[in-house]
């Protein structure tokens, strides 16, 4: 096996982001550990230990104490970690926060979309900084993605937020009789609409992603990132 130089090595004199860290399984916690005690590890098929230099920061939404009770998160990890601790208050409490989160999520989805978007109208920006969010800072993202996505204009307007924000009671309307959207969070039925939207192109090209992505008016990475994402089995259509 050839000797291959990874995230460690990499970052050397740098710095590590492992995001939602709470979701690293026990073995891998123990490398982390050591990694971080000895500033020392061993390449994958290597027999060389090399010393790095690492500044690491950890994020998490769960409560690892919670996790550590539970035995699914290492004490001493913990430790080693929680050296300096900044709480994120949730979206809701700090929304002077939402025009620069909307104008970072836009530069980064109409790159990737290869669209120009120059930002969002006035009435649209209130909306968001009226919304809850209990989705947090992912429902934005999620929110301002679906908007790029649809975008014919180089403004963000009420046509391009879905129904459930400007008006949860229309929202549920618009997804027909007997649907069931009682307990769904803004995402999730954000997420189902972009399933169903996508199907039901992908049905219409045959399932050729390629026509599909032009009828969507997305990159087709983008699309095969989305399909990827959603769970949506290609193979069907």
């Amino acid at each position: 096996m050839s000797e291959k130089q990874g995230l460690f090595e990499a970052a050397d004199k740098g710095t590590i982001f492992f995001d939602e860290i709470s979701s690293v399984g026990l073995e891998t916690q123990a490398k982390l550990l050591r990694v971080m005690q000895d500033r020392e590890f061993m390449r994958l098929g290597g027999t060389k230990t090399l010393r790095v230099d690492v500044r690491i920061i950890a994020a998490t939404n769960t409560d690892l104490e919670v996790l550590i009770d539970q035995k699914a998160f290492r004490k001493d990890l913990f430790y080693r970690l929680n050296v300096i601790k900044i709480p994120l208050p949730p979206l809701r409490d700090r929304k002077d926060d939402i025009p620069l989160l909307v104008k970072h999520f836009l530069d980064v989805y109409a790159r990737e979309n290869g669209k120009t978007i120059e930002g969002v109208s006035e009435d649209v920006l209130e909306i968001l900084e009226g919304h809850e969010w209990e989705g947090n800072v992912r429902e934005l993202e999620n929110l301002i993605e679906r908007a790029v996505v649809f975008a014919r204009a180089p403004i963000i307007t009420r046509d391009n937020l879905p129904e459930g924000i400007l008006s949860p009671a229309r929202g549920e309307a618009a997804e027909g009789p007997g649907a069931d959207v009682d307990g769904q969070s803004l995402r999730d039925q954000t997420l189902a609409f972009q399933k169903r939207l996508i199907e039901a192109t992908l049905r219409k090209a045959k399932g050729i992603q390629k026509n599909a992505a032009r009828l969507l008016d997305v990159k087709p990475t983008t699309l095969n990132e989305m399909i990827k994402r959603l769970g949506i089995d290609v193979d069907e259509f």
